[in-house]
């Protein structure tokens, strides 16, 4: 059984009146919709609330999903959704985390290639490329930051962030383009040091 299969058999087994079904849903994607949240909030406290408010919308709303698309594509799209409601009903502007997770490997390529010597010039250089990243995807324009972080963090297909984003897949292609072009240029100047630099 595929993921995608299981996701529907729980949707299913949801729709049937089996509610520990849906936190099944909740507990196996809790953790990525977090994720993908506090890159566009700063406050730990405000992605829980916005996190609950769209797996809330998404138990609501569940008779509406028609499995065209995979059910965490469905529901990134609820998560983006709401956290742009919440964004413009507080008059806030989107923000960013401003560490990349490495604790579980999900990390930029250029990072995990620095160096592989944990001297304290390489371990220096990592936390400036990461900063510089983290820096760069903040500053990126809210349509190029959500599809690059999805690609690049949450690993999703071009096809299924198209559908998250609810935009032509080649829009998806130029977001993304941007978004590495972007990010390379903060990048350039930090990696062209060399590792004679002191720190």
């Amino acid at each position: 059984m595929t993921e995608r299969e299981v996701d529907l058999a729980l949707v299913e087994r949801v729709r049937n009146g089996d509610r520990r079904a849906f936190d099944l849903l909740v507990i196996k994607y809790q953790r990525k919709i977090m994720r993908l949240l506090s890159r566009m909030i700063h406050d730990p406290s405000e992605v829980e609330d916005v996190a609950q408010e769209s797996f809330i919308k998404a138990y609501r709303a569940l008779p509406q999903f028609r499995g065209e698309s995979a059910f965490y594509t469905w529901l990134y799209r609820i998560a983006i959704n709401t956290a742009r409601n919440w964004q413009s009903a507080s008059f806030r502007r989107p923000v960013t985390v401003t560490s990349l997770e490495t604790d579980d490997g999900e990390t930029f390529d250029q990072i995990d290639g620095l160096s592989d010597e944990s001297t304290p010039e390489s371990v220096l250089a990592s936390r400036e490329v990461a900063r510089t990243v983290n820096e760069a995807i903040e500053a990126l324009p809210e349509d190029l930051r959500t599809a690059i972080v999805l690609r690049e963090i949450e690993g999703m297909s071009y096809e299924d962030i198209a559908s998250t984003m609810q935009c032509p897949i080649g829009t998806v292609r130029s977001r993304i383009f941007r978004a590495r072009e972007a990010i390379a240029a903060r990048l350039r100047p930090v990696m062209g040091q060399g590792s004679e630099h002191r720190w």
